[in-house]
């Protein structure tokens, strides 16, 4: 679920912001929630210190002490991965908006439709950030470290250059959660082809680095070798039911 923090000095646009951004989570499927709205500053940022937020919605001009630019470059040096964007009536304040790594920059009066489009962006792009991982029990490893996937017995062995995971799944349930460049070359392997170091036809093996290696199934070897040599990713994985 994605935390939503918003900060208005403007009471009635923060309730509305509030009430638009809870119907675009309904109406789009979203999981996500407001953890926290404020109309002060120091409210926001003694908030944010004992707390997750991953999206901060803010307007520039709190018309305190404290801007919404001092916020943003606060909360950016504790947390580098919020998002951040802003909501202002004041054009001028655009381009000093990005120097905080600014996702989006929504000028007042913020419209119902441009708001829609700049979340669902937003959670288009966290989508391909998580997609980069994958969970194994409770360990977190990056997609591109995996060299392949080994199917033994009812569990499936995940091998990087350095270490084995082991999870009780098939690879009929893993197959949604892999990119392209995962290929099904045995009917107990999926390798990774972005980390194929070398190919040998005569002995059926792919090799990896520290001389690990996958055998390619008969079966496979047509399609492995299109994939392998020509980049042809599309449905690559053929392990519905397997």
């Amino acid at each position: 679920m994605l935390h939503f923090v918003l900060c208005d000095d403007n009471v009635q646009v923060l309730n509305r912001l509030e009430k638009t951004l809870e119907t675009i989570f309904i109406k789009n499927d979203i999981d996500a929630q407001i953890s926290f709205k404020a109309t002060k500053s120091d409210e926001i940022l003694n908030y944010i210190k004992d707390n997750a937020v991953d999206v901060l919605i803010l307007d520039i001009n709190l018309k305190s002490s404290v801007s919404g630019c001092d916020v943003a470059s606060m909360v950016r040096k504790k947390n580098k991965n919020v998002y951040i964007i802003f909501l202002t009536g004041h054009l001028e304040y655009a381009l000093i908006a990005y120097k905080y790594k600014t996702f989006d920059y929504l000028p007042k009066p913020v419209t119902d439709e441009r708001l829609e489009e700049t979340i669902l962006r937003l959670i288009e792009d966290t989508k391909n950030i998580y997609n980069q991982f994958i969970r194994i029990n409770n360990i977190i490893i990056k997609q591109d470290d995996i060299d392949y996937i080994k199917k033994d017995g009812m569990k499936l062995v995940f091998c990087t250059a350095t270490h084995e995971y082991e999870t009780y799944s098939s690879f009929s349930k893993i197959c949604s959660c892999l990119p392209d460049n995962f290929v099904r070359c045995h009917k107990s392997y999926i390798i990774n082809v972005n980390n194929v170091t070398h190919f040998i036809p005569s002995d059926n093996l792919v090799m990896f680095s520290h001389n690990s290696f996958c055998p390619i199934g008969a079966k496979y070897k047509n399609k492995f070798l299109e994939v392998f040599e020509n980049g042809n990713f599309t449905n690559n994985l053929e392990c519905v039911n397997k």
